[in-house]
């Protein structure tokens, strides 16, 4: 057991921080060996231009380094632009993150416009719909052929444009077809996010920061 936690850090009795590769999202990077940087999110209705402006300026004022903001359809998607101008009129640069679930649309259109976008597998493409209990070994890679299809435009229009990408894994909206293969366990998060990550690599598109949360702490 402890040869295996090994393999992730150099002491189980002091810290050592474990080496990354620097991403660049707008001009505050992170990794490598940048300090550890600091984000919150605006609970603001994104399409209320003037709330989600002041309320990210009072979050730069505290601190914050990044601000993500929901954009759940392609209207907020869009009005991420007037935010960013109303900011930058204001005298504030910060990165602005854009947090997608279910509609790749809006994820297409925000990744023009702001620094980084935020995805989850299990809601971007999949679903949590359980059609499917079991799945034999054809009908799941042609899932995973459908999901590099889909997928594949962002991570074009992220290179182009030269915007960050969070794959954010929940262990709570993991896809049936993940479920199906893993279960409900750690492996299936890691392979949840490495299924995005995989197109990224072949599409020669890295700038990538990987997130992974569990509500339930014994699985």
């Amino acid at each position: 057991m402890v040869e295996e936690l090994l393999k992730y850090n150099n002491s189980l009795t002091s810290y050592s921080r474990f080496n990354t590769r620097e991403v660049n999202i707008g001009s505050v990077p992170l990794g490598g060996k940048n300090p550890i940087r600091i984000q919150s999110m605006t609970t603001t209705d994104t399409m209320n231009t003037i709330a989600t402006v002041e309320q990210t300026i009072r979050m730069v004022e505290s601190g914050c380094e990044y601000v993500r903001i929901t954009a759940p359809s392609i209207n907020e998607a869009k009005n991420l632009q007037n935010i960013k101008n109303e900011l930058r009129k204001r005298g504030y640069i910060v990165p602005l993150i854009a947090d997608i679930h279910f509609t790749p649309n809006a994820a297409e259109v925000a990744a023009r416009i702001v620094e980084k976008v935020r995805v989850n597998p299990g809601n971007y493409i999949d679903k949590k719909k359980f059609n499917i209990i079991e799945y034999t070994d054809e009908q799941y890679n042609e899932e995973v052929e459908r999901i590099y299809e889909r997928f594949s435009p962002l991570v074009k229009i992220c290179k182009e444009y030269g915007t960050a990408m969070r794959v954010g894994t929940n262990h709570g909206s993991l896809s049936d077809r993940i479920m199906s293969r893993y279960g409900d366990t750690p492996l299936g998060m890691v392979e949840s996010a490495l299924e995005f990550v995989r197109i990224c690599e072949d599409l020669n598109y890295r700038d990538i920061v990987l997130s992974m949360k569990a509500s339930n702490t014994q699985v």
